[in-house]
């Protein structure tokens, strides 16, 4: 009988120029939670691809906003370096 682990979410941390997007967003608090939702529990899924060839390195649309991100798999973090608002 096999068992599947499930994996943690991952911690989100924003970067000061993703933070300060963040704060000028109309809902900050539904885009965390859209980020907490979907991105934190699998930064390579929901639709995201990797920007310059590097696994780590990610971009993604996520609750109205497209975000540049990056994954450190050894300690759970995904780092926001970068975001847009769309609306």
């Amino acid at each position: 009988m096999s068992r599947r682990r499930r994996r943690s979410a991952c911690h989100i941390a924003y970067a000061p120029p993703a933070d300060d997007t963040l704060a000028k967003m109309a809902d900050p608090e539904r885009f965390r939670a859209e980020m907490a939702r979907t991105v934190a529990h699998d930064p390579y899924g929901f639709g995201s691809s990797s920007v310059c060839g590097e696994r780590d390195r990610r971009e993604a649309t996520v609750g109205g906003a497209i975000v540049l991100y990056y994954v450190s798999g050894s300690v759970l973090t995904v780092t926001v370096v970068r975001m847009v608002a769309l609306s």
